[in-house]
């Protein structure tokens, strides 16, 4: 079963959206299995966004990530990464389909609510950076029949 990292930056926090876009993963089937609300550091933040540290939005990026909680989401299903893209939408929320996460909630590219890893190798990155193995929980929920099949 693949395993994902989500989160829920501090504008979707701030705009009381935790619960709404918790259940948008769970309805589509995702199953939690770890989750955390979290003051990203500088140090974490500047670690997550490695990628990007040559680009001129850096410090923004970092800035932004690190100015309130955000919430750490460790998804698990069936293709995880390729489930939570496409239900977050495209990177600019204006440009984003309805529909989706950031079709539906956001008109920003900074703001635009959430986090998804963008591979499995990433993903296992980004987890082990936001979760230490003992914080995540491996179960079969009771529904999992029902929708995995």
């Amino acid at each position: 079963m693949e395993r994902t990292l989500v989160l829920l930056k501090p504008d979707a926090v701030q705009r009381r959206l935790i619960g709404s876009l918790v259940a948008r993963f769970e309805l589509k089937g995702l199953q939690i299995v770890g989750m955390k609300l979290v003051h990203a550091s500088k140090e974490l933040a500047e670690k997550h966004y490695d990628a990007h540290r040559a680009r001129p939005f850096f410090p923004s990026l970092i800035q932004f990530l690190t100015g309130g909680p955000t919430v750490a989401l460790a998804l698990q299903g069936p293709n995880a990464v390729a489930v939570v893209r496409n239900l977050m939408g495209l990177t600019d929320g204006a440009k984003s389909p309805p529909g989706t996460i950031r079709g539906d909630y956001s008109i920003s590219v900074q703001n635009n609510l959430v986090h998804g890893s963008d591979s499995v190798d990433n993903a296992n990155q980004e987890l082990a950076l936001w979760f230490k193995a003992e914080e995540l929980i491996s179960y079969q929920g009771c529904d999992h029949h029902w929708v995995i099949g």
